[in-house]
């Protein structure tokens, strides 16, 4: 018999370029920079997911084929920001356009041995701002009118507050019994 868990989900958005509340931007010398992607590579992307996400049991993508994250990776204005940290990648961010200048941040956060070090608000703060001008680096898309994003109980327990002082303000809170999920890893199969 499955053990079970109780989950609560927050959806968050911004409606407005002026709601974003930037963090701190690190200073040069720290060794802090944020890139985007540009190619579509599944073998990052997952890379990324399954290293953000190990210890906050990240699942719902570790079944997608190569050809999934190929597809998914190579829509129109899909974007992966990532934050590294003196040349080592220390988490990322990836924006999903939608129908009706609707942009998800569909994924977001860090490796966990570089949470705390004030990367993610700056991470978060530069990424949504990326949302925003998203239409001036893809000029067939709409201009951006919508931001959202969620969270859940089993994500970092800073990961509300941080969106929330970005600017997010919440629109809707779900509570659901999920399957428990043994955390994979950033190594699933790998013997511990």
């Amino acid at each position: 018999m499955s053990s079970t868990v109780t989950v609560t989900t927050w959806s968050l958005e911004q409606t407005s370029p002026s709601d974003l509340s930037p963090a701190h931007t690190p200073d040069a010398e720290s060794g802090i920079r944020i890139a985007r992607a540009e190619v579509p590579s599944p073998e990052f992307s997952r890379f990324l997911y399954t290293a953000v996400g190990a210890d906050v049991t990240w699942t719902d993508r570790l079944g997608w084929t190569y050809a999934r994250w190929r597809e998914f990776l190579e829509r129109p204005a899909v974007e992966t920001w990532v934050a590294y940290d003196r040349g080592t990648p220390a988490g990322y961010l990836e924006l999903d356009p939608q129908p009706e200048g609707n942009v998800e941040i569909s994924y977001f956060g860090l490796i966990a041995a570089f949470r705390g070090r004030r990367i993610g608000g700056h991470l978060l703060s530069y990424g949504t701002a990326r949302a925003w001008d998203l239409a001036e680096r893809w000029p067939e898309r709409e201009p951006t009118r919508r931001v959202w994003l969620h969270t859940c109980s089993k994500d970092g327990p800073h990961a509300l507050a941080n969106y929330r002082r970005r600017g997010f303000r919440l629109f809707d809170t779900r509570t659901e019994e999920e399957a428990d999920i043994p955390t994979p890893g950033p190594w699933p199969g790998a013997a511990a």
